[in-house]
């Protein structure tokens, strides 16, 4: 199990990521746009800057939903390979079965 702390900082992180969303997106669109003035796209860039790090979705880490585990995991499932192949082997899984050759 993954220490408590860690988990809630990175829950917190994706709840910033999600809430700042939007306001990242239109800074980022104004900063890219050949078109405008160089101050206005200077001006947007740090305003982005002065947004929190932790807003931005790269620090968002994947874990694991049912321990925490930061790394091994599995997209699509949200799972270690740990607990993936523990439930695989327990049925929990629908349609994983057990390689055997």
């Amino acid at each position: 199990m993954a220490k408590l702390s860690q988990v809630n900082r990175n829950a917190m992180r994706a709840y910033k990521s999600k809430r700042d969303k939007s306001k990242r997106a239109a800074l980022k669109a104004i900063v890219m746009d050949r078109t405008l003035p160089v101050e206005d796209r200077f001006n947007a860039t740090l305003k982005l800057a002065q947004l929190p790090r932790n807003g931005a979705q790269v620090r968002v880490r994947l874990r694991c939903k049912l321990t925490g585990r930061p790394r091994g995991n599995y997209r699509k499932f949200e799972l270690s390979r740990i607990m993936l192949r523990e439930l695989g082997n327990q049925g929990q899984i629908p349609g994983m079965v057990k390689a055997s050759w």
